[in-house]
Parts: structure tokens; sequence; C-alpha cells
């Protein structure tokens, strides 16, 4: 374990995957023990996890989570104050509903605010690491855990060896997190039931196609919201909202089919699953044009909503042993917001354990 020039032992925190919730616990560890070494491990080439941005020639699209509610005030606070909030814009447009049959209705009138960036939503967890000393490796997955001495360690799928560490946090969908806690070399009565609890999350998948216009459509809201789960999309937004992402008279849209429909046709051609959604779009929207999309994009989620929030017992039996968990699905929210607000809290925890 490394030592500081006043020959103090350093803790050592690992953490699994950079998500929003593994951003923010991060940035909190990193303002409250700067003496600690946090690594971070992430399995893909990107960050912020489902909260994801590309982009194609001038436009910028988010095409897994849309947006940032404003419902947590640390998490207001967080974007707001403590970030750089340059680039930080609000989505104006309403939210309307479609039914069962694709009927369109204004929605609940609210005050919540919806944000991204000019940039896209990964500037989220971008800003954050950008503000720690903490070392993040990209495209290294993560396939063992083990505990031994009271101390974590992670190898990879090349065989590299990561640890030891004091804490380890989790921060992958519960079915990846309870399959490497159920593969871990860890000899605990923590672990059955942890494993247990984690594994019983149940998600949604949700099939992403993103269809790209070159006209401007002339509709009153930003997104559409499918409420009562029974369509086979469940939600469709509008990037032109977004100041920023997409250059005037053009339109971008991204179409979520449902969970169902997702679930189906997972596996299918690509080409024939967007020209699905490119048709359910016009036919909400109304608009036939929307049938034959310029350019268009596509993204499979597999563990892309969790249904529900974790049993807590387990995870707090094992943060005894140095192990955190955290995420939308320790939640069952799942929002950005709540996976912020998730990782403050447990990057609070690892601060007051320490």
């Amino acid at each position: 374990m490394p030592v500081d020039a006043n020959n103090e032992t350093m803790t050592q925190i690992g953490i699994v995957g950079a998500g929003a919730g593994g951003a923010a616990a991060t940035f909190v560890l990193d303002e409250a023990l700067p003496d600690a070494d946090v690594t971070v491990l992430e399995k893909s080439g990107g960050l912020c996890g489902r909260a994801a941005t590309r982009r194609h020639e001038e436009v910028t699209y988010d095409y897994g989570a849309n947006y940032v509610k404003d419902d947590d005030e640390r998490v207001v606070e967080l974007l707001t104050e403590q970030l750089d909030s340059d680039g930080l814009v609000d989505i104006p447009e309403p939210i309307y509903t479609f039914d069962e049959e694709g009927v369109v209705a204004p929605g609940r009138e609210a005050d919540d605010r919806k944000w991204t960036y000019r940039q896209g939503l990964t500037q989220i967890a971008k800003r954050l690491f950008g503000r720690t000393e903490a070392t993040v490796h990209r495209r290294t997955r993560v396939e063992s855990l083990r505990r031994e001495d009271g101390t974590w360690s992670a190898v990879d799928t090349d065989g590299t060896e990561w640890g030891p560490f004091d804490v380890l946090v989790m921060n992958p969908p519960a079915p990846q997190t309870a399959a490497l806690l159920q593969g871990a070399d860890w000899e605990s009565p923590v672990k059955e039931p942890l494993v247990e609890a984690v594994g019983s999350v149940e998600y949604r998948s949700i099939w992403t196609a993103v269809l790209g216009y070159e006209f401007e459509l002339d509709v009153p809201y930003y997104g559409l919201v499918n409420p009562g789960k029974d369509h086979e999309v469940g939600w469709i937004s509008r990037e032109e909202c977004k100041p920023g992402h997409v250059p005037d008279g053009e339109s971008l849209l991204v179409v979520q089919a449902s969970g169902p429909w997702s679930s189906a046709h997972y596996d299918d051609d690509p080409a024939e699953n967007v020209a699905a959604l490119a048709d359910h779009a016009a036919d909400i929207i109304d608009d036939g044009r929307l049938r034959s999309p310029a350019w268009s994009d596509h993204q499979g989620w597999r563990y892309a909503l969790p249904e529900e929030g974790v049993e807590t017992g387990p995870l707090d039996s094992a943060e005894q042993e140095g192990l955190y968990c955290l995420g939308d699905w320790v939640t069952g929210e799942a929002r950005v917001h709540a996976a912020l607000a998730n990782g403050l809290d447990v990057g609070e925890r690892i601060v007051n354990s320490a």
C-alpha cells in the first residue's frame, strides 16, 4: 500500500464503473479525503454510463438518459454551483403524453427543469472526474474480485490485478454487480444475502433508434411519453430543443422502444428495428416524412431501467467489510439525478467510515 510524504498510509479506494453515481462518489472522496488514492475501472471507452452522448457531423445527441431533473437540492447545487456551469442548458419545451392508440395530449404542467449540456450529458462525469485526482482506466473490464487480509482486489479481462483496495465501490448495473459478487473469492456470511438482494433487482431492456432529418418539426413539445406503458414506443424526444445540439432547420428524434418490444426485438436486424421505430414515430407525431430519416443511429441497453430498488440490509452489512454499491438501482429510481444523489450519499458514508 503506498505511503505519502509523511510516511502515513494512504487509503486505497477502487471504483468499478465510471457512471454518474461513481463520478459523484469520486468527487466527494477527493474533496473530503485528499490523501486517498482513487482508482476507477471502466469497461467502456466512455464515461457516465447510460447518460451517454454521441456526435454526427454538427449534431450532438444524448441517446440514453435524456436530461437531468432538478428533483434533488444537492444535485442542483452540484451542477449549478460546485461544477463549472458553462454550457449547462435547460430544455424549455414541455413533455406531452400519448396513449395506446398513439394519440398525443398535453402533459401535466410542471415547473421541473430539464438540464443537459451543449456538449451532452457525458459532461457530468467528465466535469466530476476532472475536478479530482482520481485515475480513470477506460476499456478495463473487471472479471473477478477477491477479498483477502482485509482488502479487496480486482482482476480485469487482460489478467491485470488492481489493488489492494481498502474500500471497493461497485457501480455497474445490478445484474452485472451480482455476477461479479457471486464469483468473488470472498468468504463471508455477508456474501450470499448480498448476491441474492442485488440479483433480485429487475431491469427493463430498452432499444433506442436515433433518427436525423433535414427539416425542422413544428410541434409544441420536447418529448412524448407513454405513461400507460401500453404502446410499442415508450418515449420520443427532440434533440433540437436542446441548445447547441442540432443545427437550425434540422430535427433529431430519440425514439426509445417499450420494455416488451425491446426484449422481443433486441437481437433483431438493427436496420429493421430502426425502420419499425421510425414508422411508429411517424404515426404518433402524425408526420409521414418521419418514416425516412436522412441518417440514423441505434443502441441497445440490456440493463436500462431498474424496476425497483434493492433491499438495503445486505448492502449495509457489506459496507462493514469495505464494499459499497451505488447507482440508480440502489434507489430504485431510473433517473440521472437519483444516481448522482446516491453517489454523493455513498461517498459521504465512505468518508465518515474512514
